[in-house]
């Protein structure tokens, strides 16, 4: 047996059985559900209870972040969309249909993430249309971090119901 094969054997390079998977899936939902458009949730909460200044840097960040959003979607947003659909299909066909672990892991991190792109894209046309200030913002803030984190517990539930089926199906082989 050679070095290589030993190290393998002594840590687990699948995705679904390796622990720094695990740890990075909670990282990756957490910092998203913590970060609305960019916006880190914190000033939400400080604007809604300081008012003044806080709502000020609150209005500020958004209004720049909004404004990105928006113009990366009208000036490359089909270029995006055919680009993530490629990926996304991509990810799907190699992992679901040919069985390569990896690409499964990560299409069950990309999808529901793209979900959340596209839930920004709407929070952020909205924000813009009806131009939010004050406490409607940030009950819009708030809304959009809800919908992040319920994507994300669906997702943490299906990935973990599908990491435990690749755990038992190939501990069985």
């Amino acid at each position: 047996m050679n070095w290589y094969a030993s190290i393998f054997e002594l840590i687990d390079m699948r995705s679904f059985s390796n622990l720094w998977f695990w740890i990075a899936l909670a990282v990756f939902w957490s910092t998203a559900s913590h970060w609305a458009l960019g916006v880190p949730f914190d000033m939400v909460q400080r604007a809604r209870r300081h008012n003044g200044q806080a709502e000020i840097d609150l209005l500020d960040i958004t209004r720049v972040n909004v404004n990105r959003i928006l113009f990366i979607a009208r000036v490359s947003g089909p270029w995006i969309l055919g680009f993530a659909c490629f990926l996304l299909t991509t990810l799907a066909l190699l992992g679901f249909w040919y069985g390569v672990e990896f690409a499964q892991a990560v299409f069950l991190l990309a999808f529901p993430m793209s979900l959340v792109a596209l839930l920004s894209l709407s929070t952020a046309q909205q924000i813009e249309t009806e131009g939010s200030q004050g406490e409607v913002l940030c009950r819009r803030l708030s809304r959009h971090r809800l919908k992040t984190q319920l994507i994300g517990t669906a997702s943490i539930f299906v990935t973990a119901l599908w990491g435990m089926y690749q755990n038992i199906n190939i501990g069985v082989l």
